[in-house]
């Protein structure tokens, strides 16, 4: 059953592949309540291909992260393949697919900057999903970086996660100990919002609105006369003002830039700048399993300077 599993899931594109038995899950986490006969979580990682950041490295073309490795990844790959290793799986046995849903959130107050804050439903906590950074480590195929990021030993955190709940018992995949991440903090240095505090906590609002493209250092396609009506449009254009989920919604609802893609899925401009950083910062350290030709960062960063957008 096992090599089933892992052949039918390398055939429908996943990179990594791990198994947990439900013991190793605590009490109050969601996955004893989705399906209480559970009896093993298998977990499986996608890597977001690392062409599709280029684009937004080189400040040359920004559509294709956020619809080739978020979009298409999350509504597409993903689910084929845990509906097809499902549908394995209930030759004889239960097999309940867990794909994250974007726009669910258990909090009353807070967003998930990868689609429209309007979309999102707050407050759900009867809805609340599995935690997927918890169940990622416990199916042994990473570990939590600084910033909250899954890191992988082969693609950092270049990955996206989904999982199958069933109760087969199959044998588990054991925990990998950390030891990619070493605290360097190149992530809070690179988000161009400064939305990750010194103790990796990361602001969601604060992500939102520079994930979207605020920063006009770093945007290609913001006009001069951006937020001309804010008070504050040049500490929000260079990446300096401090944000509240208020004042965050008046932001994002002057961002029209650069249109977003379907399914309520916003344009990436930062392009995950802070999975960059980190992705950097381990190639150059040699740490990754999987290597390519030239490094990701092959020239010095750009970026505009703030007196094109004042005056």
């Amino acid at each position: 059953m096992k090599n089933r599993i892992l052949d039918l899931a390398r055939e429908c594109g996943a990179d990594l592949i791990g198994f947990a038995p439900v013991e190793r899950f605590p009490e109050n986490s969601a996955v004893h309540r989705l399906m209480p006969t559970a009896k093993t979580v298998i977990g499986l990682a996608f890597r977001v291909l690392r062409g599709t950041y280029r684009g937004i490295e080189e400040g040359s073309t920004y559509y294709q992260y956020t619809t080739m490795a978020v979009e298409n990844m999350e509504e597409t790959v993903m689910p084929m393949a845990t509906v097809r290793i499902s549908m394995m799986l209930e030759e004889g046995y239960s097999a309940l697919p867990q794909r994250r849903h974007q726009q669910i959130m258990a909090e009353e107050n807070s967003t998930n900057p990868e689609v429209a804050y309007q979309e999102v439903y707050r407050n759900r906590p009867q809805e609340t999903q599995m935690d997927f950074n918890e169940a990622a480590v416990l199916c042994g195929l990473g570990e939590i970086g600084f910033h909250g990021a899954l890191l992988t030993d082969e693609f950092g955190p270049f990955v996206r996660t989904c999982f199958i709940l069933t109760d087969a018992q199959i044998e588990a995949s054991p925990v990998k100990t950390p030891h990619l991440c070493d605290r360097c903090g190149e992530c809070v240095k690179g988000c161009p919002g400064h939305a990750i505090g010194e103790d990796g906590t990361v602001d969601p609002w604060q992500c939102a609105v520079y994930y979207n493209g605020a920063n006009g250092l770093k945007n290609p396609f913001m006009p001069p006369d951006a937020f001309r009506d804010f008070e504050d449009r040049v500490q929000i254009i260079s990446g300096e003002a401090k944000v509240n989920p208020e004042t965050a919604r008046k932001i994002l609802q002057n961002i029209f830039f650069y249109p977003p893609a379907q399914h309520a899925y916003q344009c990436s401009i930062c392009g995950r700048a802070c999975d960059v950083s980190c992705y950097i910062h381990l190639e150059q350290k040699g740490v990754l399993t999987k290597t390519f030709k030239t490094p990701f960062r092959k020239r010095e960063e750009w970026k505009f300077k703030i007196e094109d957008f004042e005056g």
